[in-house]
């Protein structure tokens, strides 16, 4: 299904900086109760203008491992996998969930690569009537009833494709700044669950940890 999933990019953004899907074949099969996405690709698109969304796609048809997750394999900034940045905190949600990162599909809401956000909501009608319907696609073979979404950004915008305006639950953080995520459901059932942003908050650490509202969304799924 993987490579069913990449042929549905459009061509006119394959030759764009970003990327598609941070799991191997394994996490797009059977049924999956859970997908996961941030916003889009960071880095620097100028930069990083060799590592377009054609080549991640060869790169991801050619993969020999089908149990394979950029969060836990991959590694970033030379650091060992799964240790740098907000992979740790990504993979500590998992296991609290109590699903293997290798079998959770995971992606962005848009594939593009921007060095703001302020830049890819410029594009932001385009780029989701380009990308959403992989996510569709994807959402609608492996039955999943959750999408766990990094940041409001992400969130509001899976919302919008969704039409998941129907408050369900909502959890702050146990600090200073009570950073709250939010679960919301729509029509087709499908809850959409704000996390806060890992990259910023500290999702392995007590106080920041957001696991119990994703536990109970996919509990209800």
């Amino acid at each position: 299904m993987l490579d069913d999933l990449l042929d549905l990019v459009p061509e006119d953004l394959r030759d764009r900086s970003g990327g598609v899907f941070y799991s191997g074949r394994s996490a797009f099969r059977g049924k999956r109760p859970l997908y996961l996405l941030g916003l889009n690709p960071g880095g620097d698109p100028i930069r990083q203008a060799l590592e377009t969304i054609d080549r991640t796609i060869k790169t991801a048809k050619a993969r020999q491992a089908d149990d394979w997750s950029a969060y836990a394999d991959e590694s970033w900034r030379g650091r060992a996998p799964g240790t740098a940045t907000l992979q740790p905190r990504v993979l500590h949600l998992l296991s609290n969930v109590g699903l293997e990162p290798r079998a959770v599909p995971a992606s962005n809401v848009v594939f593009v690569r921007s060095a703001r956000e302020s830049d890819l909501k410029r594009e932001k009608a385009d780029l989701l009537h380009a990308c959403w319907p992989v996510h569709q696609a994807a959402i609608q073979a492996l039955g999943v009833g959750v999408i766990a979404c990094m940041g409001h950004t992400a969130g509001t915008w899976a919302r919008e494709m969704l039409g998941a305006h129907d408050l369900v639950e909502s959890w702050s953080e146990a600090n200073g700044r009570r950073w709250m995520s939010c679960t919301h459901v729509g029509p087709s059932g499908v809850q959409v669950v704000t996390l806060t942003h890992p990259s910023i908050a500290a999702w392995n650490t007590a106080a920041a940890d957001p696991s119990a509202l994703v536990a109970n969304a996919l509990n209800r799924a």
